[in-house]
């Protein structure tokens, strides 16, 4: 049976991944996921923001598993060892996830909009593509968001090829496949909370 068209996607045709392997280098080596906003752990303030909008939901983590495992969802860890970035993550959801479709947004993103994934996927379907990734425009010029996307499963051989080579870089990898660019337009809900002064701003602004 064909794989499902963005045209004719709906939730149960998409996982959704919150990407949590990072090393919280910025945040003083810290599990970034697990920092509180308002009493909750900023990793559930986006799983509670994506889980309406796909159809199974997980968590990639390479540490502090178990606690993670407490919110529900399963945890996939990258298959490479070494913290190797963003695309490692992916790369886990890719070989995991059975759905045609992987949404993925990062933890320190508690803002993202409930209609990320929706928008994205009216992109895709009117392109043709196989990737679409969030834009936003601001103060500070065109912004993408390329943790903020959904892509097909399809696109797995090449991201592991991509990362065979010793590349990390979300961009470079994007711009080797049909991806289209959507713009969001509040640029506030794809801010990441990398610090802890902006944790603390965030946590006075809202």
């Amino acid at each position: 049976m064909a794989s499902p068209t963005a045209n004719t996607l709906s939730a149960s045709h998409i996982t959704g991944l919150v990407l949590a392997g990072g090393r919280g280098t910025r945040m003083g080596g810290l599990d970034k996921g697990l920092q509180l906003l308002h009493g909750k752990p900023l990793v559930q303030h986006v799983l509670e923001r994506l889980a309406p909008q796909v159809g199974t939901l997980a968590v990639n983590a390479n540490r502090s598993q178990l606690h993670y495992a407490s919110f529900g969802y399963p945890v996939w860890s990258d298959l490479q060892a070494g913290f190797p970035g963003p695309l490692a993550g992916l790369q886990s959801g890719l070989a995991h996830c059975t759905t045609p479709w992987l949404a993925c947004a990062p933890c320190d993103a508690p803002l993202i909009p409930y209609d990320l994934v929706a928008h994205l996927a009216d992109a895709i379907a009117e392109a043709g593509a196989e990737a679409a990734i969030a834009v936003t425009v601001g103060a500070q010029g065109r912004q993408r968001h390329p943790v903020c996307a959904l892509l097909s499963r399809s696109t797995r051989d090449s991201l592991d090829a991509f990362l065979a080579t010793g590349e990390r870089k979300m961009d470079r990898w994007f711009a080797a496949l049909h991806c289209v660019e959507v713009e969001f337009p509040e640029e506030h809900a794809f801010s990441n909370i990398n610090t802890a002064p902006e944790l603390q701003r965030l946590e006075e602004e809202q």
